[in-house]
């Protein structure tokens, strides 16, 4: 099996060299060829040239590709998929919320199902950070309710899914902006009768680094990306 991992970075240096070991020591162990696709958006901070500089096991292959255009989250990950070869694809955090450990689980679950979601929301999973599980939680009820459907984690953003199901979709459409590119996947997935499942995750705090989001920004565009699918968007 052939698995490619989406690591969309800006400005990681201090997480991705560990990232990428415990990656591969995650993946090891099941005999897979594996690649680990790194989109970076030319960060100041070098990572990129971190990235050059790792070395890793022969069952792992590390491609980092630096964007000196254009900018964004759903579109490094967009183009991370356009440009991996693997048939099953990952996407996950580079700050450690993702944990790698869970990785082969959501790959084994794609011989039954189409989209893996690595959920915070279901029983097992939660969150280091309580006041931000907290708001997530309330925050992904409303999002859930106004796109009537029972998916618990709509922002988790760490997925694993066959390439041919995730190239059959739009993704031009479903790629854009921020994090809320994870609410359209999830409701054209659904619409497209995809089978979908939830597996618990703990987030734990990055390690390094800090986090690039803007929080009253991102709830002005996620809740504008949720209208908008729920009204224009339906299949």
């Amino acid at each position: 099996m052939d698995v490619s991992i989406i690591l969309p970075t800006y400005n990681e240096c201090e997480n991705i060299g560990d990232l990428i070991d415990a990656l591969a020591n995650s993946l090891r162990p099941f005999g897979w060829q594996s690649e680990i696709v790194v989109v970076d958006d030319n960060s100041p901070d070098c990572t990129a040239a971190t990235v050059a500089n790792h070395t890793v096991p022969d069952t792992t292959s590390v491609n980092c590709l630096v964007r000196l255009q254009e900018r964004g989250l759903a579109t490094a990950i967009k183009h991370g998929i356009l440009n991996s070869t693997g048939d099953s694809i990952v996407v996950m955090d580079t700050d450690f919320n993702h944990d790698p450990a869970v990785i082969p689980r959501m790959v084994q679950l794609l011989a039954y199902y189409d989209l893996v979601i690595g959920s915070r929301y279901v029983v097992g999973g939660g969150m280091e950070d309580h006041k931000r599980y907290v708001y997530s939680l309330i925050y992904n009820t409303f999002v859930k309710v106004l796109l009537w459907h029972k998916i618990q984690d709509n922002l988790s953003g760490f997925f694993a899914m066959r390439r041919q199901s995730l190239l059959a979709l739009d993704l031009d459409g479903i790629f854009r902006g921020y994090g809320e590119y994870f609410i359209r996947l999830n409701y054209v997935a659904l619409q497209r009768k995809y089978t979908v499942l939830e597996i618990p995750v703990f987030y734990r705090l990055r390690p390094h680094g800090s986090s690039k989001s803007n929080f009253l920004k991102m709830i002005r565009d996620y809740t504008k990306c949720a209208v908008q699918t729920r009204f224009e968007m339906g299949l």
